[in-house]
């Protein structure tokens, strides 16, 4: 009876409290996202032990600061830009990776007047974040023995491909391949990309988890990732499910240039997550300083955490 009075007590028991982070993306939800929506959906959070509050910024520039300011537990932010951030004080860390590829490119017309990116010369480049993107196209005219006074910048906010296709610059830098590029092939308008890391710039992680190294926890991160592992190796084996339960999610994700990017990016995300490429981020710590972007040389230490390494 005593027996059967335990098995019935610990029936009633309420369920362990799952444990709550926030996690702040870069943009609104799009296919960039897939495994973090993925993870929620298949449950893999709830079996990690957390309840994750997926929050879109107002301001695509906020998140990394929410984060330093001790308001999020995660944000996804760029690699590029960390380097810069870390420099000017920020107190982070990348502790992930989500997109282990560069989506970043510069975009022209297909039947536009440049044909290979020394036809750069004497053209209006658009662009959206001044900063890195400069740093990137002057790798990218020094191929070609040219600088940034070869070229009239334009800023054009965040209107990249609309400002090519109207003709007001003749290239943008900033434009992502998996949804500009599909953007003006619906639009009727075809673009072509140059790769920038096949113009002169080192390879980077496009999009990663950064967090606060001061206040972060570790172990909540630690299992965030293994979620997302998880979803990420569902995503590779079932693609097309995976495609149709993340749009399920919104109808705003249920359009054809959604379903175009979603084919194009999954393929680019991390399949580990956690791991840290430290050549990678050491490389790039010193194409920003060879460019003038930065001043101090920190190690890699000072802008990458491996929670796995202990």
């Amino acid at each position: 009876m005593r027996y059967l009075t335990l098995i019935l007590a610990l029936l009633a028991a309420p369920a362990t409290a799952q444990d709550k982070m926030t996690l702040i993306l870069d943009w609104f939800v799009n296919p960039d996202h897939g495994p973090i929506i993925l993870a929620e959906e298949l449950g893999y959070f709830d079996e990690a032990g957390l309840e994750v509050e997926v929050v879109a910024p107002s301001d695509p520039s906020d998140p990394p600061k929410m984060v330093a300011a001790g308001k999020a537990d995660l944000a996804i932010a760029y690699q590029p830009q960390l380097h810069l951030q870390v420099e000017e004080g920020l107190p982070l860390r990348r502790v992930g990776t989500l997109i282990a590829t560069p989506l970043n490119c510069l975009l022209v017309l297909e039947d536009g007047p440049v044909k290979s990116t020394a036809d750069l010369k004497g053209r209006k480049v658009g662009f959206s974040v001044a900063g890195v993107e400069e740093a990137l196209l002057s790798a990218i005219l020094a191929q070609h023995d040219l600088t940034l006074d070869d070229i009239e910048l334009v800023s054009v906010n965040w209107s990249l491909s609309p400002s090519l296709m109207s003709g007001q610059v003749d290239a943008v830098i900033g434009a992502y391949r998996n949804f500009e590029l599909n953007q003006m092939e619906i639009e009727g308008v075809p673009g072509r990309c140059f790769y920038v890391e096949e113009e002169g710039v080192p390879s980077y992680d496009e999009l990663i988890y950064v967090a606060n190294p001061e206040t972060m926890n570790a172990d909540m991160i630690r299992r965030f990732l293994h979620a997302t592992e998880r979803a990420t190796q569902y995503i590779m084996n079932h693609p097309q499910e995976s495609w149709e339960m993340f749009a399920g999610t919104s109808t705003e994700l249920q359009d054809e240039l959604n379903e175009k990017a979603w084919a194009d990016t999954y393929p680019r995300f991390a399949t580990r997550p956690a791991a840290l490429d430290h050549a990678r981020y050491r490389r790039f710590e010193r194409f920003l300083l060879d460019a003038g972007m930065i001043e101090t040389d920190t190690p890699v230490s000072g802008l990458a955490l491996d929670l796995n390494a202990r």
